[in-house]
């Protein structure tokens, strides 16, 4: 790997007094991410954040309609519910497709535009989810709905931390993934309040309009990755803008590009593997794998499971609400707790806790506002330490094949989301009691407990839960 992409700023600087002022030029090189890191987060940045923040908002509200609308959907289609698990998975599938197909297009020629084209495409098929009258059809246009979710995610991510200071890195992530459960929460409500007035379809049209809005304003208002262009080094003129705007009191200084990155050459994936990320990689894709199971098992089966036992519909979609609220709550809290003590530390207590109330959910509790606090607390610790993962996989990798990275650990995370719902209709099938179903979560949250343990034994400093990658990754 050749030296980073490097630019010389200079600019006039008088010194002395009366008539004795001396003129002279100061030079300083640095990295764009040096630049970025030295300075606070400015408006441009925020601005580009929030963008980024609305995309993530939208997608987890379309990729949770499904899981709320289902038992409606069935009664008014005829579709027996118990046959849902790969209406559930389809969409899961479009994701892991997705997700590891656009991170290596995204290192190649960019994230804006497949940020935008993805938005673009879950759009149009969440729209299209209302027309869908026969399995077949929900199961395609649910794979196609997946496929631009997916594809939006990693991008999103890696575009985002691209601007973010590194020092920040972790609750810039954090917060940015805030969007997910939230997006969770909001279709939650609006559907227990809109479904009743106008119809399981009126959720999935508002799912499709808004995205479409947010696409026109992505066109117009969200900038390509800055270090993105650094290492492609084909536009130094547009970087140099760029970078006025983030550090605006070098606007009067010749800012110029010293030297090119060199971009990693060949398949962008084998380098997940090499200059020693191979362990790290394995074990951080580990509890992305079994985490996604969780949340994918228990948000897409609770209400019906819920429903089983003998609560009404509405319970079992407030108690999912109350699992994404949860995850809002961690969240928020996840990079900063992260930044003190460690993602080692923090993710280890976090499954660990994960475990017992997985149990405690297995249980059924009888008492609605007991299930609501456990539902609650399992989304603070499952969605948290799910944004704790996300920021890992942010700065465990370098720019050139970040949207790979991450993507290939979110589309190895989506494995498990497919099999977390399929593995719930399969239990159901077999006459599995729900609170037996249930509990079959704890076991997925042990063995990401054990590859987080095992990490640092195996992977030693080039962990992706130590401090050193951070380091590495720039």
């Amino acid at each position: 790997m050749a030296p980073p992409a490097v630019y010389t700023l200079r600019w006039e600087v008088g010194t002395g007094t009366g008539d004795e002022i001396v003129t002279t030029i100061e030079t300083q090189t640095l990295t764009v991410a040096e630049i970025i890191d030295e300075r606070p987060l400015g408006s441009y940045q925020i601005w580009t954040l929030v963008l980024c923040g609305l995309v993530l908002v939208l997608d987890g509200f379309d990729a949770q309609t499904i899981n709320f609308l289902a038992p409606s959907i069935a009664d008014g289609t005829g579709i027996p519910i118990r046959t849902f698990g790969p209406i559930f998975s389809a969409s899961l599938i479009g994701l892991m497709i997705a997700a590891m197909a656009t991170g290596p297009i995204a290192d190649r020629w960019g994230r804006k535009w497949t940020v935008i084209f993805s938005t673009l495409s879950f759009a149009v098929f969440s729209i299209l989810t209302t027309h869908a009258t026969t399995f077949r059809e929900l199961l395609m246009v649910r794979l196609a709905t997946g496929l631009g979710l997916g594809g939006a995610m990693p991008n999103v991510v890696a575009l985002a931390s691209e601007y973010a200071p590194r020092r920040i890195l972790p609750s810039v992530v954090s917060l940015l993934f805030v969007g997910m459960p939230l997006g969770g929460v909001t279709c939650g409500l609006l559907s227990a309040r809109m479904v009743p007035e106008w119809g399981w379809r009126s959720v999935l049209y508002l799912g499709g309009a808004l995205p479409l809005v947010i696409s026109i304003l992505l066109m117009v208002r969200l900038p390509e990755s800055i270090q993105f262009l650094a290492v492609r080094g084909k536009n130094p003129q547009k970087v140099s803008r760029i970078l006025a705007r983030i550090a605006p009191d070098f606007a009067a200084a010749n800012l110029r590009a010293a030297s090119r990155d060199t971009r990693h050459e060949g398949v962008p994936v084998k380098h997940l593997f090499t200059e020693g990320r191979a362990s790290g990689t394995i074990l951080l894709w580990i509890p992305y794998f079994m985490n996604l199971l969780i949340i994918y098992f228990i948000g897409s089966w609770l209400p019906a499971l819920l429903r089983e036992s003998g609560m009404s519909v509405s319970a079992g979609v407030t108690a999912t609400a109350f699992f994404s609220l949860g995850g809002v709550f961690g969240c928020l809290v996840e990079g900063p707790l992260i930044r003190r003590r460690g993602a080692y530390v923090i993710l280890l207590v976090e499954f660990g806790f994960a475990i017992l109330f997985v149990a405690a959910l297995s249980e059924i509790p009888r008492a609605f506002p007991v299930m609501l606090a456990v539902t609650f607390l399992l989304g603070f610790l499952a969605i948290g330490a799910q944004a704790g993962l996300n920021a890992l996989a942010a700065s465990y990798y370098p720019t050139a094949v970040r949207s790979t990275g991450i993507g290939w650990a979110l589309g190895v995370g989506r494995i498990g989301s497919i099999v977390g719902p399929l593995m719930g209709g399969m239990f159901l099938s077999m006459g599995w009691k729900p609170e037996q179903i249930l509990l079959s979560g704890a076991v997925a949250a042990a063995l990401a407990w054990l590859a987080i343990f095992l990490s640092k034994r195996i992977g030693g400093r080039l962990s992706a839960y130590s401090a050193a990658p951070d380091v590495i990754a720039h």
